[in-house]
């Protein structure tokens, strides 16, 4: 009898309120990497300083939650193919090539995801205006009909603002066809996210295991 190959782990993405990953036992801005503390002390802007580093260590608890490791061993790289440059652009985790990983962060709020393959999640608070049109068309340009939709809606701002993020998240990702995209609104933390990844995804609230959930 052949041996089946084992079914695909989901993917894991959390959103989380900055103030909630900073309260998260184990987690400190000691944590990050040399590189990521020089971008941090360039932040003059406290509030923005804190969704930063409150990212940072999210991706981190993502990644220890996901793999076992521990968190100063879950922290990610980045790589610009732009510039060619290390220190900003996609994240990765050098040591394990076989997962993609993702982070976010907008006034107050925050998010991650790690999973098998390319992954990238992106979150916004829900009441915010989204980018303009021709923004949008650039970020999704195959979705033109579902721009009109809604931009002709009761209430555009929102149906646009689920298009934006949507949009980010595959971007994140890659753009690749084929990608899975998964959307939702945090009404506890007034918050639309969304992810995008090869294969199905487990939400779970920031630091509760027992609050995860299949998408």
């Amino acid at each position: 009898m052949a041996r089946s190959d084992p079914p695909p782990l989901n993917a894991l993405a959390v959103v989380a309120a900055t103030g909630e990953v900073l309260d998260l036992p184990g987690l400190h801005e000691g944590l990050l990497a040399p590189w990521e503390r020089r971008r941090l002390d360039r932040i003059r802007v406290p509030g923005r300083r804190d969704d930063v580093l409150a990212a940072r260590l999210l991706v981190r608890w993502c990644v220890a939650r996901f793999t076992g490791l521990p968190p100063e061993e879950s922290g990610p790289e980045q790589y610009c193919g732009g510039c060619r440059r290390y220190g900003h652009g996609r994240p990765y985790l050098s040591r394990l090539p076989g997962l993609g990983v993702s982070l976010s962060h907008a006034d107050g709020l925050v998010a991650a995801a790690v999973g098998p393959g390319p992954v990238g999640i992106d979150v916004e608070p829900e009441g915010r205006r989204p980018g303009p049109l021709p923004v949008l068309r650039r970020l999704v340009p195959e979705a033109e009909a579902e721009l009109r939709e809604a931009a002709a809606a009761p209430d555009p701002d929102a149906a646009l603002l689920r298009l934006w993020v949507r949009g980010e998240a595959r971007f994140k990702a890659g753009g690749q066809e084929g990608l899975r995209l998964l959307e939702w609104t945090d009404r506890d933390r007034a918050a639309v996210a969304a992810v995008a990844g090869t294969g199905p995804v487990t939400v779970m609230a920031c630091g509760d295991p027992a609050s995860a959930r299949p998408a």
